[in-house]
């Protein structure tokens, strides 16, 4: 499954992460995150996959239902 613009936002957010945070996280440009939640740029797999990774390792699990969604893990 490859993350929708719609769960980079809700994750970013969900963790109170800006553009750049996650742009570092990821190892990506903040240009090329913006581009993506904007649905400016498709991304390519490397790229999305590199976004999720860096989503998940802050502590969001990406869901599919009806519609993706998002939910932050408990941290114990």
């Amino acid at each position: 499954m490859m993350i929708t613009a719609e769960q980079c936002r809700q994750a970013r957010g969900a963790l109170g992460w800006g553009i750049r945070e996650l742009a570092k996280r990821a190892s990506v440009s903040a240009t090329t995150v913006t581009r993506f939640e904007n649905g400016l740029s498709k991304s390519n797999k490397v790229t999305l996959l590199a976004l999720q990774r860096a989503l998940e390792q802050g502590g969001v699990e990406f869901i599919n239902g009806d519609e993706p969604g998002i939910r932050v893990r408990t941290r114990k």
